[in-house]
This record gives structure tokens, C-alpha cells and sequence, in this order.
């Protein structure tokens, strides 16, 4: 086999093309999961009746069983669902109607939620709950104490979990192609299908993700310092 290290650099360029999707799908998916996860991790803290068995469920699920086959679940199910409710009460909205990459968002949002929500509840009980009780005896509520003192604090001890989640999830966009979306991977194999040079096309896809893995990590670097020094200020 020869390298063809003059395509490593055209084929670089031309995953630029495909950046955008993946980057949308990582931040969209890491936020809704950072938002579902919250809500599992508290329901969970709380023991709020009802939910708590459903919640344990749903992280006990999900932890358990591959992500592409969250995708495929929401990819085949999701419509089948919506194209019934459609027929039954007559709307005009169906299936078609919806961009292959929200499936993605759908499905990756719903795995990031049960990863994050151990991550989200080890921040929380990280927290002294000596400075909860002592909210409490000031008059603050308990949206007010998680808002204003336990969140915070909690964000700074997750955020190198929570940066590996990052990192996890914009690997795992990889995964989209197998629905049809173009993201960084699929646009490597596109490339890579005129000339057969799949080794040089997938050499320039690895450096994109590395170089973008690397400013994350430099980005969530610079946040924990920055937290780091607030908490030295008198938070924590």
C-alpha cells in the first residue's frame, strides 16, 4: 500500500464541509443530556415517589444496553409511533416531516442523559451538606440552595467528568452515518469512495477529531481554573 500524503490534506479540507454537523449534534446532545441527566439526578437524590423507580430504570437501561442501539431504536420506533398517532387523529405532521439528524439528537441526548445523571448526582453529594442546612436556615428554598449554592460547586467537581462526556459524545458521532447523516465520518467514506484511498481519508478524519478533542480539553482546562479560583474566593 502507498501513502498518498498530499489526499490526507484534500480530504482534509474536505471534512471542514462535514464540522458543523458534528459539532451541532455534539453540543445539542451534551446540553440536552446535561438537562436530562440533571432531572434523573435529582429525582433520584430526592426519591421523589413515582419517578424514582423510573428513573433507576431508565439509567439501568440505557448504561446497559450499546448506544447504536438507541439510535436504531429511535430511528425505527419514533416514527412508527408518530406515523400512527398521525393516522388516528388526522395530522398533517408525520415521520417525513423530521430531519434525520434530530433522530441522532434524540437518540445521543437520551444515552448522554443517563451517563451524566451519575455524574450530575456525584457533584451534588459531593457538596457539604452542612452548607444546604445552613440555606435552609436563612430562608432559602430548595430551588434557591441548588441554584445558587449547590450548583455551582457541583459543576466545578463534575467538569472533568463532564468534559470526558463531551469528548465521548463527539466521538460517538461517528455513529451517525448509519442512518444517512453526513457528519465527519460519513463525509471521510464519501471522500475515500472515488479513489478507494479509505487509509489517508480516515488519517485526516482522526486528526480533525484529535485537534478538536484537544481544544475541548483546553477549554475545559481554563474553566476549571477559573472555578478553581472562585471557589478559593469563598464558595467552597
Amino acid at each position: 500500500m502507498n501513502l498518498d500524503p498530499s489526499f490526507i490534506g484534500t480530504a482534509f479540507l474536505s471534512l471542514l464541509s462535514a464540522l458543523p454537523v458534528t459539532l451541532y449534534i455534539t453540543a445539542v446532545s451534551v446540553l440536552g443530556g446535561l438537562l436530562i441527566g440533571t432531572v434523573i439526578a435529582l429525582v433520584r437524590i430526592y426519591r421523589v415517589p413515582v419517578l424514582y423507580p423510573a428513573a433507576v430504570a431508565y439509567v439501568t437501561f440505557i448504561r446497559g444496553t450499546p448506544m447504536l442501539m438507541h439510535l436504531f431504536l429511535v430511528y425505527f420506533g419514533l416514527p412508527a409511533v408518530l406515523d400512527t398517532l398521525a393516522d388516528r387523529y388526522g395530522w398533517s405532521f408525520n415521520s417525513g416531516s423530521i430531519p434525520l439528524v434530530a433522530f441522532v439528537i434524540i437518540a445521543f441526548s437520551i444515552t448522554a442523559g443517563a451517563y451524566m445523571s451519575e455524574v450530575v448526582r456525584a457533584g451534588i453529594g459531593a457538596v457539604d451538606r452542612g452548607q444546604i442546612e445552613a440555606a435552609y436556615a436563612v430562608g432559602l428554598t430548595t430551588a434557591q440552595a441548588l441554584r445558587r449554592i449547590v450548583f455551582p460547586q457541583a459543576f466545578a467537581v463534575s467538569l472533568p467528568n463532564l468534559t470526558n462526556s463531551v469528548i465521548s459524545m463527539l466521538h460517538a458521532t461517528t455513529l451517525a452515518f448509519t442512518i444517512s447523516v453526513v457528519e465527519i465520518n460519513a463525509q471521510a467514506n464519501i471522500v475515500a469512495s472515488t479513489n478507494w484511498k479509505f487509509f489517508e481519508a480516515y488519517i485526516a478524519a482522526a486528526l480533525l477529531f484529535w485537534g478538536i478533542t484537544v481544544l475541548v480539553e483546553k477549554a475545559s482546562s481554563a474553566l476549571e481554573k477559573r472555578f478553581t479560583l472562585y471557589n478559593r474566593g469563598g464558595v467552597a
